[in-house]
């Protein structure tokens, strides 16, 4: 079976309750047994959560696995923080283990299988990486929205904290669905091959998909420094595509504080997928003008 970083987060995540599970206990232990419950029932809730979709490649699953994977290792180093005793080899391989698996399932690869795993019949997708402006700051609050009402409200009401739990629920539940469709956002954004052309899905950036036919592309491949091609990357770090066209195209775009797009034809495209040596090499594989 060749590994893939979908088969690594299995494994690694298969494992946590052997590696993780006793310092988290630690941690819990000198909780009331309310708290205790809840924590418990939340943790085993998040693992086999994120073991059942991690099973299913899909858009929606790379957003629930991107959304639960990082809460272990802030709870692992919670337990270790505040757990009675010192910190033995057994709470720092449980850090090591819990962090690894949330690094694997932000990699590009576990990203591209997932969200090839929504394609139709021949499509080959890829994702996009995460625009520079999202990436530090947006993005980590809006995580954190989605998160922390479903987990600090049941908390606070099994500590005895009534109306501040109530109160984090009430208030938890929208933001909660705000941050959920905000970081579902992030995980519909590729591009796809398919057999007339190529397509560019970016709800951030444009306002329907943009079709390239198959004839209409005169070359895909790295974009100069000073390539003046139409940028849709959003500042994205990493190796930017360009695609260039044999003749200029008509682009719906999503234009910020307008509820109005404007549409602009534009001869060439840029754009940065989180892997764009595999892109290129299946442009090739589909025979299109790479270079």
């Amino acid at each position: 079976m060749r590994v893939t970083s979908s088969w690594a987060f299995r494994v690694l995540w298969v494992l946590l309750p052997v590696v993780a599970g006793p310092t988290l206990a630690d941690g819990v232990d000198p909780r009331s047994a309310a708290v205790r419950l809840v924590a418990s029932v939340a943790l085993w809730a998040g693992w086999a959560a994120a073991l059942v979709v991690s099973l299913v490649p899909s858009t929606v699953s790379l957003t629930a696995l991107r959304t639960v994977a990082p809460l272990a290792p802030l709870a692992t180093g919670w337990a270790v923080a505040t757990a009675p005793g010192a910190a033995g080899p057994a709470d720092a391989l449980a850090l090591l283990a819990t962090t690894a698996a949330a690094v694997v399932a932000m990699a590009p690869g576990l990203g591209d299988q997932f969200v090839d795993g929504s394609s139709y019949g021949p499509e080959r997708r890829f994702a996009l990486r995460v625009p520079a402006p999202v990436v530090l700051g947006p993005l980590e609050l809006t995580w954190a929205l989605a998160v922390a009402g479903p987990l600090a409200g049941p908390l606070l009401l099994a500590s005895g904290q009534w109306a501040a739990g109530a109160a984090v629920l009430v208030v938890g539940a929208p933001a909660t669905w705000w941050a959920g469709r905000s970081l579902h956002a992030l995980s519909r954004r590729w591009l796809v091959f398919v057999p007339g052309g190529v397509v560019l899905h970016d709800p951030l950036t444009v306002t329907e998909s943009v079709l390239v036919p198959r004839a209409r592309i005169a070359a895909l491949g790295p974009a100069a420094a000073d390539s003046t091609a139409y940028d849709l990357t959003q500042r994205a770090a990493g190796l930017a595509l360009e695609v260039t066209l044999t003749e200029p195209l008509a682009v719906s775009l999503y234009t910020p504080r307008s509820r109005t797009p404007r549409t602009e034809a534009v001869g060439a495209l840029l754009f940065t997928p989180t892997r764009p040596a595999h892109v290129l090499a299946a442009a090739e594989e589909r025979h299109l003008p790479v270079g």
